[in-house]
């Protein structure tokens, strides 16, 4: 079905193109709101990608592969818009789907720790963090989607987990510091 789509779209289908990009939209902002930990500028992203998607479709030589290539779009429009945040004030959003009143304050404060730690992660360590992680992907699927080596995943998953890790453990020593210093 969506090999038919795509080669329908190629020859300037609007309605096969439009049909690709509901089927795909939600996982994309999905991923895209996990990587880039901003609900608008995952929207530019996902806009971007799409559009990247319908002028470059007739670049994608295997219809069937799709879903990687676009993931692949936007891996490359999470990471202009990273770059173009870096030029403006970050914000920072609710990691939760669910409303922050019903979660405890524990809660609330681990996601705003794994908030601050995500943010010294590069987009790129992020992505695979959130497809293994989030989408609960193998790595041998991510590598194939990203169209990188399978060892360059369980790397980013590795390196990308414990960098976290790290970045969340001095920001609360930080933090412990500081409230002891006052």
């Amino acid at each position: 079905m969506t090999t038919d789509l795509v080669h329908r779209a190629r020859l300037g289908d609007h309605a096969a193109f439009e049909r690709l990009a509901a089927a795909s939209i939600d996982r994309l902002f999905a991923l895209a709101a996990r990587v880039l930990r901003d609900h608008a500028a995952a929207e530019d992203a996902v806009q971007e990608a799409l559009l990247h998607a319908w002028r470059d479709l007739r670049t994608l030589r295997d219809a069937s592969r799709w879903d990687a290539w676009l993931y692949r779009l936007l891996l490359n429009a999470c990471r202009d818009e990273q770059r173009r945040r870096q030029r403006r004030p970050v914000a920072i959003m609710d990691l939760s789907d669910q409303a922050a009143a019903i979660d405890d304050v524990d809660a609330v404060a681990r996601r705003d720790e794994l908030e601050r730690g995500l943010r010294h992660l590069s987009v790129e360590h992020r992505m695979a963090l959130a497809m293994h992680f989030y989408l609960d992907m193998r790595p041998g699927e991510i590598a194939d989607l990203l169209g990188i080596p399978e060892g360059t995943v369980v790397s980013r998953i590795h390196y990308g987990s414990r960098a976290l890790r790290a970045a969340v453990e001095a920001d609360l020593r930080a933090a412990v510091t500081t409230g002891a210093m006052e």
